[in-house]
């Protein structure tokens, strides 16, 4: 099961983090190419390996993590996906003005749907500080939570093995219309609450 990152910022490297600590191979890439991510290759080998947007893409699980506004221009051109799992940890709002998108009611996950067809989508992985995402999950005796929601079940279960096997205690939290619209930021109650699950 290959994996794949695309945006090399705070949560797409947090995830890096995260999966070199466990010893799982990826991909990450960004918009300027492999070359502006040797630092954070060197500190992650030999599991994390740069690559470009079409080679993380190609992945079987691909992360996205992208500031709002450059999402678009960083999914063109892509391949269908034809199936292939999307985690969604993309928020619709950005630094430095930390000012809202206009989604016209839509959720943000719908419309990062629309960028990525064909995708199997999940949404995970944004709504907790990268630091918590890149630190070791077991705390306070139990293991920090890590929500997740999508309509594919198989593709929720991939996704869910992932969360397991960093550490985090993941909960199913249904549908993207109610997962994705309570872990949403801004928005959703669920965003920045460090939760941690026992037993």
């Amino acid at each position: 099961m290959s994996i794949g990152i695309i945006g090399a910022g705070n949560i797409g490297s947090a995830f890096a983090r995260a999966l070199s600590r466990n010893g799982i191979s990826a991909t990450i890439a960004n918009s300027h190419g492999p070359q502006t991510l040797a630092e954070l290759t060197a500190e992650l080998a030999p599991h994390i390996t740069a690559g470009t947007i079409e080679e993380a893409a190609k992945a079987d699980i691909v992360l996205i993590a992208v500031p709002w506004s450059k999402l678009p221009a960083a999914l063109s051109g892509l391949p269908d996906w034809a199936g292939r799992i999307v985690i969604d940890a993309n928020n619709p709002i950005e630094a430095p003005l930390f000012k809202p998108a206009e989604l016209n009611g839509r959720l943000s996950s719908e419309i990062v749907a629309d960028l990525v067809p064909g995708a199997r989508l999940v949404k995970a992985f944004n709504h907790l500080f990268a630091n918590l995402v890149s630190a070791d999950p077991k705390a306070e005796g139990g293991n920090r939570v890590l929500f997740y929601s999508g309509d594919d079940i198989k593709a929720k279960a991939e996704v869910a093995e992932i969360i397991t096997r960093l550490g985090f205690a993941g909960i199913d939290l249904g549908p993207l219309k109610i997962g994705a619209s309570l872990t949403q930021f801004p928005g959703g109650p669920l965003p920045a609450l460090n939760l941690v699950k026992f037993g």
